[in-house]
């Protein structure tokens, strides 16, 4: 095996990339819908052989740059479904943006492995630490985008119940840790790989939930409508009110629940011009509270993406404006900054899109308890959710997953909207356009779903809450210290070592 790593290294510039670019489409095996996590955990060993046969952190970085560019190109393949909408107009960026998008988020990890050899050469834990610690900053910074991190390969397994104690960061922290424990059995380490990979397997041994409990009476009853309206119709006036009374007719089936949630946008008109027509809404939900995603403006015609709790009679009882918004999707980054500073027509060429909501905290669901809102991108964020001192009684998401078509993007953000629930010990109300609308548990397992593209309705009772978890209490900053000594530990053994 180290004839062959060394070998690799000496190899044409060229070769390695492709080598290392496939290397890195075979690491997002583990992300939905595939969830091949022992391939993710393989191919980072592999890397992780490979590393300390660097001549150079700039060779370093240029092999770590290779291997992401293949992993978040074969990752977020579906980022080029939204162009496909329009494709006669906008089918031509698509290559374009899937290159884009590899190649910048796998400039984070270039610079996990330059200073990973800049601060400790040779040390496998400095660069595992190192990539944990980027892939945080590709969660944080310009506005964040923690789309297929590497700890995501988890969530189907039992070791994704890490995430209560530790977010999302922990699970990419195990996940480098076992690669390279994996990578260490090919040394003279082997003992401690196998320690470690041993220990793994007990902790997810432990970890297993319980079997889902049988629902009890006591449980309210919610009805997840989804009305599988497609992106290049839903807009559209020779279709819009098809979607609508097929949402209003699955509404006012069967039996009434306790509550009823339509998704994103699910109503293609402005808040502010339907205000005589609520009360067909509230009529078809039959005196259940209805949740729905609308567009509405304010009084200064600034626009917003909401959640609206409709009441009997037509009444709102309380409106979520969406509050982290998806850059160039929904707003232009930096049109509001120029407007401020007096070029407003420019700002309107630039199209300012949506104002981000101010509303922080929980929401209230007559007859149910305390909501954490959540709309569609706002689901990918472990570390936005928050809702004050009482405890919530539920997550509750609405999405239009029509944009990611119906590959890997949609069931990659049910499995987010999963460790959402893991993470915060709080069942998950999950409804989607095109699907998978679910029902979710503290747990992270769905409990009922409908498929993607597909319309219906299913009733499905809300799990319990579990007690508030770590995560939820402490949040990051445990992991992020411990993050700070290791790799303090790494750094004084190496210069120790070399002296």
């Amino acid at each position: 095996m180290a004839d062959l790593i060394t070998q690799f290294v000496q190899r044409p510039k060229w070769v390695r990339f492709a080598r290392l670019a496939v290397l890195g489409a075979f690491a997002g095996l583990g992300q939905a819908p595939t969830d091949l996590w022992f391939v993710t955990v393989l191919a980072f060993a592999l890397v992780f052989a490979i590393y300390p046969m660097a001549v150079s952190a700039r060779q370093s970085a240029f092999h770590l740059w290779a291997f992401g560019f293949g992993y978040f190109a074969f990752s977020l393949r579906w980022i080029i479904e939204p162009f496909l909408v329009d494709i006669a107009r906008h089918g031509w960026m698509a290559p374009f943006a899937l290159f884009l998008m590899g190649a910048g988020a796998a400039l984070f990890w270039a610079v996990a492995g330059w200073l990973a050899a800049r601060t400790a050469p040779g040390c496998g834990l400095m660069l595992a630490l190192l990539l944990v610690g980027v892939e945080v900053l590709r969660a944080l910074i310009l506005t964040g985008f923690p789309w297929a991190l590497i700890g995501h390969i988890w969530v189907p397994t039992h070791l994704g119940q890490l995430a209560a104690f530790g977010g999302p960061h922990l699970l990419s922290l195990v996940t480098v840790l076992a690669a390279l424990c994996l990578a260490s059995l090919v040394n003279r380490r082997r003992i401690v790989g196998l320690v470690g990979l041993g220990g793994l397997v007990a902790v997810a041994f432990v970890l297993r939930p319980s079997p889902m409990p049988a629902p009890g009476p006591d449980l309210p009853i919610v009805r997840l409508v989804q009305p599988n309206a497609p992106q290049h119709q839903k807009w559209d006036p020779a279709y819009r009110d098809v979607f609508l009374n097929r949402m209003i007719r699955l509404t006012g089936e069967g039996d009434v629940p306790d509550l009823v949630v339509w998704p994103e946008t699910a109503v293609p008109y402005l808040l502010n011009q339907i205000d005589d027509d609520l009360r067909l809404l509230s009529d078809a939900a039959r005196g259940a509270p209805l949740v729905f995603g609308i567009q509405r403006r304010d009084q200064e015609r600034r626009a917003y993406n909401s959640l609206v709790v409709l009441g009997q009679g037509g009444a709102i009882q309380s409106i979520y404006d969406k509050r982290h918004l998806v850059p160039f999707g929904e707003y232009m980054p930096g049109a509001r900054l120029v407007g401020r500073l007096g070029a407003t027509g420019l700002a309107r060429n630039l199209g300012t899109g949506f104002t981000p909501g101010a509303q922080v905290g929980p929401l209230t669901l007559p007859g149910i308890g305390a909501a954490v809102p959540l709309i569609c991108y706002e689901g990918i964020f472990a570390e936005e959710i928050s809702y004050g001192g009482d405890r919530p009684r539920l997550l509750l998401l609405i999405t239009n997953d029509a944009w990611f078509g119906k590959g890997a993007g949609p069931r990659q953000h049910l499995a987010q909207a999963r460790l959402r629930a893991i993470e915060q010990g709080l069942p998950m109300v999950r409804v989607a356009n095109t699907g998978i609308s679910a029902m979710i548990d503290a747990k992270g397992r769905i409990t009922a779903s409908l498929p993607l593209g597909v319309d219906g309705a299913i009733d499905a009772p809300l799990p319990h809450a579990l007690p508030a978890t770590v995560y939820s209490r402490a949040g990051d900053w445990p992991l992020f210290g411990l993050f700070g000594l290791l790799a303090l530990f790494c750094h004084l053994k190496c210069r120790y070592d070399n002296n």
